[in-house]
């Protein structure tokens, strides 16, 4: 049985070396010479392009290195400040905050060639847990972002190296638990005889095509409009793409996928960022009210008992109303009068106020009557033609958060209302995931892209300023022990915070 066991392990084994797959404790690895022929290809493709391209990399990668150390240093500042501040201000979206990452780069023992190799292999691992820091629907494009991050910086690896005449062995992808990532496998005989610069040129050229990759999905994000504009126009409204089944804008009065919203309030929608704006704006600012005249008012509005809420607003209509709401105004003799009125019939067809001065254009007497609600409630008129008006009462942000919208209305509709959105969330996903490869991979730590840019970058500044090499090497072991510190602190303080929430 035994004889048999070790028989059965060893074919499995021999399996996995065929195909190239190592499978170890939350880590699958699968590494193939099949896209060689490739690599040599691209790295051999105009030479002089490539050295000036690389040479480019080699400046911006030494520039990031620097970068990201006070990059993250500032995060550290902010976010131990949040975390000493009684009441912390909401997070901003475009902060940095690193969460988790794992090592870049390291050195292993090929049995097959029985041959030292380095292995460069990225990926940049943020704290992602599903349906609550990162909705389910986006679990796709966060994976292939990560995916195509890694491969093209890999790509920027191999390329540096056919070009710098060091040899190329293989190139792999792997996945740690649940994360994908790349590498490729570099002679490291090669590195160690090519000089400091060239060094750089290879280690740099990750982050490079990392930040090029981010320019490139930035410049097609800001060209879309321009990319689609044969199948899709722009500029007349926000078309709703998806209501959430618990979201107040459900329902038969409510928003419907296809609708063209055009207005909240009086502040017109032309795309996706004025529904954004206009909201925030409407969520900062006092509730607006509606010019109602004093016969209207008059008839429409019946007695009712006045009480005040808990948070000190007033409310004088009955609780089981569905279709009532109260209004405040003001008079000449009294400055706080109260009526229950009928929400729909008093706001269709009436223009915004401040106050009564904005209604007394017309020769008609008529007040500003404001919705009296608890406070951050709003009422919101939502015009989306040709249907008649939502009007929604709550919070502004939740409206936001339960309707996606597209700025772009297909001008087919056997066009996908989908496919803009879907581009458009990739390129912002990619921008951020790429950027942030490139941050990360850049610092001065062990284990990342960053030691060995650090290393040559010794070598080729201080070898006339230090001469014994051990010393250079002591200086980069303190500054890459700081380095590594930094990202520590930023990791940990990083998973406290979402923790924390």
């Amino acid at each position: 049985v035994l004889q048999s066991s070790n028989s059965l392990k060893a074919s499995y084994e021999d399996w996995l070396l065929t195909y190239g797959l190592s499978v170890s404790p939350f880590h699958l690895r699968w590494q193939t010479a099949l896209f060689n022929r490739q690599f040599y290809s691209w790295g051999r493709w105009k030479p002089k392009f490539l050295y000036l391209w690389f040479s480019l990399g080699m400046v911006f990668g030494i520039v990031a290195m620097f970068g990201s150390v006070i990059l993250l240093g500032k995060t550290l500042l902010q976010t131990l400040t949040q975390m000493l501040t009684e009441a912390p201000k909401a997070q901003n979206d475009r902060m940095l905050q690193v969460v988790v990452s794992v090592p870049s780069s390291g050195l292993c023992l090929r049995t097959v060639y029985r041959c030292k190799l380095i292995m460069l292999h990225d990926s940049s691992l943020w704290s992602v847990v599903p349906g609550v820091n990162l909705p389910l629907s986006q679990l796709t494009y966060f994976f292939s972002a990560i995916l195509i991050s890694g491969v093209i910086h890999e790509v920027g690896h191999g390329v540096a190296a056919i070009r710098e005449q060091v040899r190329f062995n293989g190139f792999g992808i792997f996945i740690f638990i649940v994360y994908p990532g790349a590498f490729v496998d570099l002679f490291t005989t090669h590195l160690q005889l090519i000089s400091p610069v060239q060094q750089l040129r290879i280690f740099c050229a990750g982050v490079w095509h990392n930040f090029v990759l981010g320019v490139a999905s930035t410049m097609v994000l800001f060209l879309l409009p321009a990319i689609l504009f044969p199948f899709y126009y722009t500029g007349v409204g926000a078309l709703v793409t998806e209501v959430a089944e618990d979201s107040p804008a459900n329902g038969p009065r409510g928003l419907f996928v296809g609708d063209l919203v055009t207005n909240l309030q009086d502040c017109p929608v032309y795309n996706v960022e004025d529904w954004k704006s206009c909201l925030g704006d409407i969520s900062e600012k006092s509730q607006v009210g509606y010019c109602v005249s004093a016969a209207t008012l008059q008839q429409l509005s019946f007695p009712a008992r006045v009480y005040r809420r808990l948070d000190g607003t007033v409310e004088c209509c009955s609780n089981n109303s569905l279709t009532d709401i109260c209004f405040s105004y003001s008079s000449k003799l009294d400055n706080h009068l109260y009526a229950c009125l009928p929400a729909r019939k008093v706001i269709e067809a009436s223009k915004v106020c401040r106050t009564n001065v904005d209604c007394h254009k017309d020769l008609v007497p008529s007040f500003c009557v404001t919705p009296s609600l608890e406070n951050q409630t709003r009422l919101i008129r939502v015009k989306h033609p040709p249907h008649i008006d939502m009007l929604y009462v709550g919070h502004p942000m939740h409206l936001q958060y339960t309707v996606s919208l597209s700025s772009f209305v297909p001008r087919q509709n056997f066009l996908s209302i989908d496919l803009p959105v879907v581009i458009e969330t990739f390129c912002k996903y990619l921008i951020s995931l790429s950027g942030a490869l490139a941050v990360i991979n850049a610092v001065p730590c062990f284990a990342l892209d960053g030691q060995w840019i650090l290393n040559s970058f010794l070598e080729a500044t201080l070898s006339s300023l230090i001469v014994e090499k051990q010393n250079r090497e002591l200086v980069g072991f303190l500054i890459l022990l700081a380095g590594s510190a930094l990202l520590a602190a930023n990791v940990a303080l990083g998973l406290w915070m979402v923790t924390a929430r």
